[in-house]
């Protein structure tokens, strides 16, 4: 089998998913880098891989593949080292992660994706933020994180379905939970220490595949630090300014 090429941005959380799994399971992969920011993913070089403009997607051998939960599937099916907890050939078993994975879509993903652009990341790819679907963004999250902790973290195993070992539906989950870092502490707090179950699951996911979980959100995590300076820098009152003068 020739080497795999994946298009990639580690600002996207379904590319930070594909490069930790295929880190992860010593697949022979090299990464293309798609700028986001810059617009590369418009380009038309580009769109020959993936007409949707979207990232990730595959070059393996000449198969064009887009869909990072499409992705996943297709790799850990294609690669015969593959260990079977990833996804499961049991039938059942590989049902209730693509439930999970279908639903991540519309539940998951679009609150969280939703809250970051439209309270953080939005002017750096062109476009206004919008407190309004921010807050809607954040209502839907909320939701969703307390649906994990109802419906699929069992005190059984620390993983999604009560599971031993992780899934590429925990790994997809938890590439979209890690994006909340660009809200800062104070918010990812609010977030998920209501959730105990999905901090304790977040961890679990962080440890049992380090070094790659951390090695891959090392731009995230810049980026974040970045952010947080920005809006201490915001808040921060001049003090040779107008208060100072009454004190």
């Amino acid at each position: 089998m020739g080497k795999l090429r994946v298009f990639a941005d580690r600002m996207s959380q379904p590319s930070r998913a594909v490069l930790i799994f295929c880190l992860a399971n010593e697949i022979n992969a090299e990464e293309y880098f798609v700028n986001l920011a810059k617009g590369d993913h418009r380009k038309p070089e580009y769109k020959s891989i993936n007409p949707v403009g979207q990232v990730p997607a595959i070059d393996d051998s000449g198969f064009h593949l887009f869909e990072s939960h499409a992705i996943l599937k297709y790799l850990a099916c294609a690669h015969p080292n593959i260990r079977d907890h990833w996804y499961p050939a049991d039938l059942r078993k590989r049902a209730q992660l693509d439930c999970i994975l279908d639903w991540h879509h519309t539940g998951l993903r679009r609150g969280s994706a939703g809250l970051v652009m439209n309270r953080v990341i939005a002017p750096a790819l062109g476009r206004a933020l919008d407190p309004h679907a921010a807050a809607e963004a954040e209502s839907l999250l909320k939701a969703s994180l307390k649906r994990m902790e109802m419906l699929w973290l069992t005190e059984n195993g620390s993983f999604l379905t009560g599971s031993l070992q992780p899934s590429i539906a925990d790994l997809s989950l938890a590439c979209e939970v890690m994006q909340l870092q660009l809200l800062g502490k104070d918010s990812v707090a609010d977030l998920l220490d209501p959730n105990p179950k999905v901090k304790n699951w977040l961890s679990a996911v962080e440890r049992t595949l380090s070094p790659h979980f951390s090695q891959v959100h090392e731009t995230l995590l810049k980026a974040s630090s970045m952010y947080q300076k920005r809006r201490e820098r915001d808040l921060k009152i001049p003090m040779d300014g107008p208060l100072q003068s009454k004190l």
